[in-house]
């Protein structure tokens, strides 16, 4: 694994969060789709529902019917102000077809698992519901589930963010737009955090509080995304259809990772101290957001 981003290997604390990860990564990253590896995904299920458990009772939210069947996954920590909308953070524990998926997405499921191990000892301020949404990569039919039942209900989220591949790093950057590359420079070794318009003024104490831990750069988007549609290509979307505030915590996936989707895909290819210093930066950013 490369390295990166630098991280106090001397902290007892440092290498016990690093071994955890780790452990959770070499348990989720396997062949693990809905309709060619079933078994795969029972068992990534498992360890998931499993791990979420330790912090508290998990709602499994069953949808859909014959092959688009699924099971989101979803704990809702308290927060020291409860009466305040949660924050509901999620990644997808489904992977692509014929790849273990380490970077898409068994970094944004061990991030989740690491996030509600530190909020279960130490609450944030608000709420938070931690999701580990399924199918995603069949049509992000989990998350677009959720956000239906959420809208329908008139439940208030305060901010929605999809954690979507959080552990490459790379010398080049690409961009969907050529312009961007003289705005975010090009290389690759930045989280990008893509928002609606309603989620852009969130932007600022969020970037603040990641940028303290990794390099962070943001992209508000006008018209949910539609103009850009690489931006769409994760659970934050339905979201935003749905009306809501959402945000996607990304390493920009293809436009970074040559290894998207294949058979590559594996731990070994993955920045370890990067991804540690994400999930720190989205501990102390959504720990205290306002």
């Amino acid at each position: 694994m490369s390295a990166t981003t630098p991280v106090d290997s001397g902290s007892s604390a440092a290498e016990s969060a690093s071994q955890r990860v780790l452990a959770d990564l070499q348990l989720l990253a396997r062949p693990r789709h809905a309709r060619w590896d079933a078994l795969g995904l029972m068992a990534v299920r498992s360890v998931v529902l499993e791990r979420l458990q330790a912090f508290g009772p998990v709602d499994q939210h069953c949808f859909g019917e014959g092959a688009d069947a699924g099971v989101n996954l979803i704990l809702r920590l308290p927060g020291r102000r409860h009466e305040l909308p949660p924050l509901l953070v999620a990644a997808h524990y489904d992977g692509p077809l014929g790849s273990p998926g380490a970077d898409d997405n068994a970094t944004g499921v061990a991030a989740l698992l690491e996030l509600g191990r530190r909020w279960a000892l130490t609450p944030p301020r608000r709420p938070v519901w931690l999701v580990a949404f399924d199918q995603e990569e069949w049509g992000m039919l989990g998350s677009r589930a959720l956000a239906r039942q959420l809208r329908d209900s008139a439940q208030p989220l305060h901010l929605m963010l999809s954690l979507e591949m959080l552990g490459y790093t790379a010398k080049q950057q690409n961009y969907p737009l050529k312009a961007m590359r003289a705005v975010y420079g090009s290389r690759g070794d930045f989280i990008a955090l893509v928002a609606n318009t309603g989620a852009a003024a969130l932007l600022p104490g969020l970037s603040r509080g990641m940028g303290a831990h990794v390099t962070t750069k943001v992209l508000p988007v006008p018209f949910k995304g539609r103009l850009l549609p690489d931006v769409r290509l994760s659970d934050h979307s339905p979201f935003w259809d749905a009306g809501y505030n959402a945000v996607m915590v990304t390493d920009t996936s293809f436009l970074r990772n040559p290894n998207y989707h294949r058979s590559s895909d594996t731990i070994d290819s993955l920045d370890l101290p990067f991804l540690l210093a994400v999930i720190d930066g989205l501990e102390a950013a959504i720990g205290q957001m306002d």
